[in-house]
């Protein structure tokens, strides 16, 4: 598969050369536990060709593991946020929108009253979606990472309030299928509010590894992972902040750069070592690491310890980067559905999926 499947129109953008593909444009957010994120897109060749993005840190999930309600600082810092890429989207001119919210808004008791607030204050109308639907739009967006060389496929999405996992097998010759899929309750914002946001505790981290693992575990049992994974036929893929930072980390950027970060791979001996040095600093230094920064350096100590579990119960070897997902599943199925779009990357079969309960 194309890794350059998704170009951007900002970094190609060259005098006269910046009007880029004809027709229309699509819109995709996604309202996390931690992020906003927008996506406006044109279809372009075999993949998306970006008009537009936004995405702002917002902890919408802030608390509410504790009171079961999404807090009215939290919902004020996402309105803030929404509003912008209401904004961006009207001015596009988009042919068709969709907006999903995720684990934060799965949880919470006032959500609904949450999403008819969203709608009146700036337009944009969001579903909640399950946590299956949530992992078959993201492989959906990062099938042009996808190792067609490799019989199955490993997918995880460390998430602020909840890790997805995916077990894909390749072999159909129409596209992906999704064998499985497994949602933890467990995200970067659940650890940090749970255990605080320095250094985790012999006893903490134990305590972490021995829950996330058991689950892994059971999950590993049902489709015979560590089998397959032993037999050298397995890619692993993750997409998440965590993920991506390391990335960034790992190629010595400056300042991140998605161009250069996405569709990666690292080697689990460089991941070991990243993971040991920032279990190990504090907040205030790792934020002094280029691309950490102020806004993650809280979170990053449960993102690694999630990953490190991931990467110790299925040990792969090496882990590809997708900095995309959710949002460019969204287009592209909403492309699909209009006829137009990248016919060459056919979106995920989930006839078979069967999310393993936690």
């Amino acid at each position: 598969m194309r890794r350059d499947a998704f170009r951007d129109e900002r970094e190609r953008r060259v005098g006269s050369q910046a009007r880029g593909p004809a027709g229309p444009i699509y819109a995709a957010v996604d309202l996390g536990t931690n992020n906003c994120r927008m996506l406006a897109a044109r279809a372009y060749g075999d993949g998306l060709h970006v008009v537009d993005s936004f995405s702002r840190i917002v902890r919408l999930g802030e608390g509410v593991w504790l009171s079961g309600h999404l807090d009215g600082e939290a919902i004020e810092r996402t309105l803030a946020a929404l509003r912008i890429c209401a904004v961006k989207i009207r001015r596009l001119g988009v042919k068709r929108c969709r907006n999903v919210a995720t684990e934060a808004c799965r949880r919470a008791i006032n959500t609904p009253a949450f999403l008819e607030r969203v709608e009146a204050d700036t337009g944009l109308v969001f579903a909640s979606i399950s946590p299956e639907e949530e992992a078959r739009l993201t492989v959906a967006g990062c099938i042009p990472l996808l190792d067609s060389t490799m019989a199955k496929v490993l997918m995880f999405d460390i998430g602020g309030g909840s890790t997805e996992i995916a077990w894909l097998d390749l072999s159909d010759a129409v596209g992906p299928r999704i064998l499985g899929t497994l949602s933890i309750p467990v995200g970067v914002m659940t650890v940090a509010e749970t255990y605080g946001t320095g250094v985790l505790s012999g006893p903490h981290a134990a305590e972490l590894t021995a829950h996330i693992d058991d689950t892994l575990a059971d999950f590993d049992r049902v489709y015979g992972i560590s089998q397959e994974i032993a037999r050298g036929s397995v890619q692993m893929l993750g997409t998440s902040g965590t993920v991506t930072t390391l990335g960034g980390i790992h190629l010595g950027l400056a300042r991140y750069d998605r161009s250069k970060v996405d569709g990666i791979d690292i080697p689990f001996a460089a991941i070991d070592e990243m993971v040991q040095r920032l279990s190990t600093l504090s907040v205030p230094e790792r934020a002094d690491i280029p691309c950490v920064g102020r806004q993650r350096a809280d979170l990053m100590v449960a993102g690694c310890a999630l990953l490190g579990t991931i990467c110790r119960r299925w040990p792969v070897g090496s882990l590809r980067v997708a900095d995309r997902g959710l949002r460019e599943g969204m287009l592209l199925e909403m492309m699909a559905a209009d006829g137009i779009g990248p016919a060459s990357l056919p979106l995920p079969n989930t006839d078979d999926a069967t999310p393993v309960p936690v």
